[in-house]
């Protein structure tokens, strides 16, 4: 197997242990996702493999649901990132925020996890560290459940386009 670029027979053909070390790590530190989506092989196509992990998060346990939240990190936090996470931080400008701004992100994050009981989590790629702040001063006043809805729905982004990369 490579580590290249897939195509849909090669991972059809995958075992769930090489499966699940392939793709475990699309949703942040949560590999159970890719275990369940691995009981709906065969995939003809890349968005199938999508919606089968989409529908694994969906059909867990609302507290399986939060735990999955609280794996992602907080942005702008240089500590701790992994893989994944670090280079869609950097890739935002994350990583070379100035010390106001970081102070500044800091704050909405703290103010947002203390009101929800989740980071503040946010699909990156492609948006600019500004957007980040004003989209986090909205959702900040948003109700405890539609904000855990929203917050799925960038969960699910930010696999889209780690799966992207994949294949």
């Amino acid at each position: 197997m490579s580590t290249g670029p897939l195509e849909i027979a090669e991972l059809n053909s995958m075992d769930r242990k090489a499966f699940v070390a392939r793709f475990g790590g699309v949703y942040e530190a949560s590999p159970w996702v890719a275990e369940q989506a691995w009981t709906a092989r065969p995939f003809t196509e890349r968005s199938a493999l999508e919606r089968a992990m989409q529908q694994a998060v969906l059909q867990a346990s609302q507290a399986q649901r939060l735990k999955l939240l609280r794996m992602h990190p907080s942005l702008g936090t240089r500590l701790k990132l992994r893989g994944y996470s670090r280079a869609e931080q950097a890739g935002a400008g994350l990583l070379g925020a100035t010390a106001a701004e970081r102070a500044e992100l800091e704050g909405l994050n703290r103010a947002y996890e203390e009101k929800f009981g989740i980071p503040f989590i946010f699909a990156v790629r492609n948006a600019s560290l500004r957007s980040i702040l004003d989209n986090c001063r909205t959702r900040i006043d948003a109700d405890a459940s539609e904000e855990l809805d929203e917050s799925l729905r960038q969960v699910f982004r930010i696999a889209a386009f780690r799966l992207a990369d994949l294949f």
